[in-house]
């Protein structure tokens, strides 16, 4: 099995329940709170190691409480954390998350540490590249650390995969060059390209575009419509499976993660899409971001 890399962010989610999201000036009451492990990367981190990969990671957490428990809770599921710093004088990074009832969410990041990883913090770290085959990325780090990975990554024949969210608008087209996967959902596709997508065919052609500017392949993740598998030859499209959401939060990171768990135990592209949509299937009928994710056993069973 391939050794999964993940560089990426940690949060402590603050998730909380309501009817329906406020709109601007509303005063709402919430059915309540509760603290879960979360952020992109802690998440994929979490759900690859839970799922039988062979992972680590290379991220940032404060000197509190929650940074600590964002470590321990990896740690419980085999992940290497020897990666992850504990900056002195910086909060842990931590997400607002409002959960209406049909399951939707809203989610403000408020980054912390997060924004403190560095190229430095990746050089002091540099066993963890080179023994790893594939590395796994996300946008809530810095541009400019996640381009630094990319290039090292590259220059030493690994896999990288970004997941490209929050999305940015205006990157640059050598930003994406490089990477052998992305996989933003509709709405990131969009705002990648800076232009509103509203058919499928219109969807197809962005994801094509967004394939010129050097990317290997493009995964195009629809919620509960499935995936697309978009490469210079063909578009495939993948069912997802029909489930009644609670929670889609970590839906998206599960996705990748299970993409990358199938991948490094030699399974195609297509057969790593169809195990990812079970995955995220599972867990968005489950509240929360890490305490959603299944365990492969749950994932076999639904076969």
């Amino acid at each position: 099995m391939k050794k999964i890399l993940v560089v990426g962010s940690l949060n402590m989610d603050f998730v909380i329940d309501v009817d329906k999201m406020p709109v601007p000036g509303e005063t709402i009451l919430a059915h309540g709170m509760r603290l879960v492990p979360g952020g992109k990367g802690a998440n994929q981190a979490y759900a690859a190691a839970k799922l039988g990969g062979e992972v680590a990671m290379i991220g940032a957490v404060g000197d509190d409480q929650f940074g600590r428990l964002l470590k321990d809770n990896l740690t419980s599921v085999g992940v290497d954390v020897s990666g992850i710093e504990t900056l002195a004088g910086c909060p842990t990074g931590n997400a607002i998350i409002t959960v209406e009832e049909k399951g939707e969410n809203s989610i403000i990041v408020v980054p912390g540490a997060n924004a403190q990883l560095s190229k430095e913090m990746i050089d002091r770290h540099m066993d963890l590249v080179d023994a790893c085959d594939m590395i796994i990325m996300q946008l809530e780090i810095p541009l400019d650390v996640v381009s630094y990975v990319k290039e090292i990554g590259m220059a030493r024949g690994k896999q990288i995969i970004l997941d490209p969210a929050p999305a940015k608008a205006g990157l640059p087209d050598s930003f994406f060059a490089g990477f052998d996967i992305v996989k933003p959902n509709e709405t990131e596709l969009q705002t990648l390209l800076g232009k509103t997508l509203q058919t499928p065919q219109e969807l197809r052609e962005g994801a094509q575009s967004l394939l010129r500017k050097g990317i290997g392949t493009v995964m195009v993740t629809l919620g509960g419509d499935g995936a697309w598998l978009v490469t210079d030859q063909s578009v495939e499209e993948f069912r997802a499976c029909k489930v009644t959401p609670v929670d889609t939060t970590a839906a998206g990171d599960s996705f990748t993660a299970a993409f990358a768990v199938a991948c490094s135990r030699g399974e195609s592209y297509q057969q790593a899409i169809a195990f990812g949509n079970r995955v995220s299937g599972i867990v968005v009928t489950r509240p929360g971001a890490q305490t959603s994710i299944p365990t492969m056993e749950e994932v076999a069973a639904l076969q």
